[in-house]
């Protein structure tokens, strides 16, 4: 195929098992990891965890990603659709509260397709950079009940410093506006658990605060009954521990400025504690449950 399911639109010719494009993959899927996470939103891994199915290969690729044994060196096992379904069930059986679909635009149309061998009794989570096509998402409106998605940068600049993608801030605004449509207002059941909805993920960098807050005041003005979940969990990882102002964690004053930002523009959501940054909580990408 020529792909041009993300933002990069490389329209490279996409083989089963590989590919030239900027994720390095396959139409296939590549999967690293499908088992219970309990890391997530108290929403959406409740008590028994979320189904998570981490997705090999990235078409965002940042510097610092905690998660580049699979987004950029491509560790994992290619599955077939029917299998993907069956790792779909599989996590349904159990007792995951949701399957949670983490960087899997490159693998939409195999997504899809798993998804209509069989659908799950529970809500499908789409965990995504925000570095969406509007193409690509139009494709899984209706299969998709949870959106996601990251809104890591408001300044170009930044973007294609640490991310190589300077129209990062226009697609994620689109993109984020496209899933807030498809799925309306945030749901929840009688346990606290997300049903349908989306919520905004923003991961607070070293340095940055200002352009945190911009980013929550822009989700404040645009989309202000949309929930908002605050990270403070950084840590230097891969490239960024050799690039001055990244390789250092982020400090305890720079966060509580963003906490009192986000509290006093009254945004609803999630704060993350700051002892959740280290690299004991990156899973192992071991091909359990592949």
């Amino acid at each position: 195929m020529s792909c041009t399911l993300c933002p990069r639109h490389c329209a490279v010719e996409r083989g089963q098992t590989e590919g030239n494009g900027v994720c390095r993959m396959g139409t296939l899927p590549k999967i690293a990891r499908a088992a219970l996470h309990m890391w997530e939103e108290p929403c959406i891994s409740g008590k028994r965890g979320s189904g998570a199915v981490f997705f090999s290969g990235c078409g965002l690729r940042c510097i610092f990603c905690q998660n580049e044994a699979i987004s950029q060196r491509g560790e994992g096992e290619i599955v077939s659709i029917e299998r993907l379904a069956d790792i779909f069930r599989e996590l349904e059986a159990q007792g995951a509260h949701n399957i949670n679909l983490v960087t899997a635009a490159h693998f939409a149309p195999a997504v899809i397709a798993a998804l209509d061998l069989y659908r799950p009794n529970i809500p499908i989570v789409y965990n995504s950079s925000g570095y969406e096509s509007l193409e690509t998402l139009r494709m899984l409106e209706g299969y998709i009940d949870i959106y996601l998605p990251d809104f890591k940068y408001i300044d170009p600049e930044m973007a294609g410093l640490l991310s190589g993608a300077r129209d990062y801030p226009d697609v994620a605004k689109a993109a984020i506006a496209e899933m807030i449509r498809q799925t309306e207002p945030a749901v929840y059941d009688s346990e606290g658990m997300m049903l349908r909805g989306t919520q905004i993920r923003h991961l607070v960098l070293p340095g940055l605060t200002g352009d945190s807050m911009k980013i929550l005041t822009y989700i404040k003005d645009e989309w202000p009954e949309v929930p908002v979940s605050l990270m403070g969990q950084y840590t230097p990882y891969g490239k960024a521990l050799t690039m001055p102002g990244m390789n250092r964690k982020l400090k305890k004053k720079e966060y509580a400025r963003v906490l009192a930002h986000m509290d006093a523009i009254g945004l609803l959501g999630y704060r993350q504690e700051l002892e959740a940054a280290g690299e004991n909580f990156i899973p192992a990408f071991d091909q359990t449950g592949v």
